[in-house]
């Protein structure tokens, strides 16, 4: 993954990268979706407001990443995502999604210097929206 870094890829490492992220969370192997993400990770969603009662959406750390993914992925949980898009940028990458739930969601996700999700700030479309 050091070429999504570097910033020097074509397309096909942003392509592989997004296909193993979905992949991971799929499986609902909660193992192989923490190898993504860097042990000082942090990542900012509206869903951890509803779940963990956070005023500022945060999830600090591997260990709270792991127990907030557990709430999610786990052996007979509905989750599914169906990518729609993914873009390189530098160093980053947001992928674009659909959810079992009917959901539409993006996640800019900036990377460290070995491929791994160091930050990710997830959106999703507002319920009123016609394009959910």
């Amino acid at each position: 993954m050091s070429n999504l870094v570097s910033g020097a890829d074509r397309g096909l490492e942003t392509e592989a990268f997004a296909a193993e992220w979905i992949a991971a969370f799929n499986a609902l192997d909660l193992e192989r979706v923490l190898s993504h993400y860097a042990e000082d990770i942090v990542l900012v969603s509206p869903v951890a407001i509803e779940r963990l009662g956070r005023d500022d959406g945060e999830v600090r750390g591997k260990t709270a990443l792991r127990a907030y993914f557990a709430t999610g992925v786990y052996p007979g949980s509905p989750l599914k995502f169906s990518l729609r898009n993914c873009y390189r940028g530098v160093a980053s990458v947001v992928l674009e999604y659909d959810r079992h739930d009917g959901r539409r969601g993006a996640e800019f996700m900036e990377l460290d210097e070995d491929g791994l999700i160091k930050r990710v700030v997830a959106h999703y479309v507002s319920t009123g929206s016609k394009d959910r």
